[in-house]
């Protein structure tokens, strides 16, 4: 998923697709694990969805404490 996707996304679908991809990198992880996981790419692509998801939030969260602080 691109930045500019997420940030077209209003903030609770982006929590909720957060949560979602960090269920699926915990089921690739016991697949990974077990040993029954066979594309090892797509856990480095997950993480990095989170990552992104989660810059942007912490990034609205800043957004809105800044705009709080200069009222």
């Amino acid at each position: 998923m691109k930045t500019a996707e997420i940030r077209a996304l209003e903030t609770p679908e982006i929590r909720a697709r957060l949560a979602d991809a960090r269920e699926e990198y915990f089921r690739l992880r016991l697949q990974y694990a077990t040993g029954q996981l066979t594309d090892h790419a797509r856990l480095k692509l997950i993480r990095r969805d989170i990552a992104r998801l989660s810059t942007i939030v912490r990034e609205r969260q800043l957004a809105v404490a800044l705009q709080g602080s200069e009222q």
